[in-house]
């Protein structure tokens, strides 16, 4: 058996993450989706368990994954051209719902132009390799995702070019800019809109102003990059995300169509000339096969659908239940991170009972996620609940009875 010994040593490795606790859970798989009927939102049915499941681990805050528009947009498009591009976007693989969708992403971003991605991950990996130089410096949030970590890695920027500041510090943020070494041609200040086991959000208008006094001092300026997959179409008035709702529009818009929207893929919002420049020198772009044209067709009648009066009624339900469940906490005196976002931690600070009330919520039909030692420090053990447009008020009265008597 030409792997064995490699198989042993893996399943060394994967021993010692079980023993510290990180190991993966066995992943369970749906296999029954039961639209909304009556009073109750969809429910879903796992592989081997007799009974129906509410959803609080899902990103698709805007609940559009079963819309029928969207389906029918996916259906046409497969219809027209097949169910796959055949090409890289340079080699003849770029069909008009490629450019449809860019161009329609970038409108809905308030930016000149948009390049999409098979995901936000590999998005923000291709823009920072298209925008790095080795004259520029990075600095992030430190509790970033781990594709921008991924990306600032990948992109080979040396220890001394990178910073990290204490999160939504804007005076550790400040000493960051401060320490800048002299020859450092451009900064880059990179941090997630929405940060997605808190729920609370980039003070992106404090972090422009920042950056702007700081300017003048590099040749090629100090930019902003927000990571905003988990606001874009969940946050702000119009679901424009976490920029509409501080008031400020950062530099470049990384996003997704994978959460809010309910498809897949990512996107990069800018300038005409930093996606010119993720077009040509972006890894992640240019050796991998695009989306599908379904793929576009629906993420492009999910903008649609979230700029008309469905989506303010999607967007406006998705608010009164986030409330409802935020207050329901607060009743029943659990501790949360306030703010008015769908993502939803419940700080239990202990282990033991984080992974109790887990199981104690599966085994009365309501998935959620629980994060312990070492994926979050010990003492900030916590559940996070994620609320849908198409949860109802009979669905969240019901977590929350449930939680009542935990």
């Amino acid at each position: 058996m030409p792997t064995e010994k490699l198989d042993k040593a893996l399943d060394t490795e994967i021993e010692q993450l079980q023993a510290e606790g990180r190991a993966k859970i066995p992943e369970r798989v749906i296999d029954g989706y039961i639209p909304p009927a009556g009073d109750s939102g969809p429910r879903y049915r796992i592989r081997g368990i007799d009974r129906p499941f509410i959803r609080l681990n899902s990103n698709s805050y805007l609940s559009l994954s079963n819309n029928p528009q969207m389906i029918e947009a996916a259906d046409r498009a497969t219809n027209d051209f097949g169910v796959g591009p055949g090409a890289v976007r340079f080699i003849d693989g770029t069909f008009i719902h490629h450019a449809d969708l860019e161009e329609r992403t970038a409108r809905f971003v308030n930016k000149r132009a948009a390049k999409i991605f098979n995901s936000a991950y590999t998005a923000n990996l291709g823009l920072a390799i298209a925008v790095s130089s080795k004259k520029t410096c990075w600095i992030g949030d430190s509790l970033n995702h781990n594709s921008i970590i991924r990306a600032m890695r990948i992109a080979n920027i040396p220890r001394a070019n990178k910073g990290i500041y204490r999160h939504n510090d804007m005076d550790d943020l400040r000493r960051c800019l401060d320490e800048v070494e002299d020859g450092i041609e451009r900064v880059i200040v990179v941090f997630d809109g929405i940060f997605s086991m808190r729920g609370d959000n980039a003070p992106i208008h404090e972090i422009q102003a920042l950056c702007n006094e700081y300017d003048s001092r590099f040749p090629e300026g100090v930019i902003t990059v927000v990571d905003d997959s988990h606001g874009i179409g969940a946050y702000g008035e119009t679901g424009r995300g976490t920029a509409e709702y501080c008031g400020t529009n950062p530099d470049i818009i990384v996003g997704t169509f994978g959460k809010a929207f309910g498809v897949n893929g990512g996107f990069v919002a800018a300038s005409e000339s930093v996606i010119e420049a993720v077009r040509q020198k972006a890894d992640t772009y240019i050796y991998t096969n695009p989306l599908s044209m379904a793929d576009c067709a629906a993420a492009r009648k999910a903008l649609d659908i979230c700029d008309s009066d469905e989506g303010k009624k999607l967007l406006s339900n998705l608010k009164e239940r986030t409330l409802q469940f935020r207050n329901g906490l607060e009743f029943l005196g659990k501790e949360s991170i306030p703010g008015p976002h769908p993502v939803v931690p419940m700080l239990v600070r202990d282990t033991g009972k984080t992974h109790e009330t887990v199981r104690y919520l599966f085994e009365n039909g309501v998935l959620v996620v629980g994060l312990t030692f070492p994926v979050v420090p010990k003492g900030d053990e916590t559940i996070r609940f994620q609320i849908n447009a198409a949860h109802t008020e009979k669905d969240i009265e019901e977590v929350l009875a449930l939680l009542g008597k935990v």
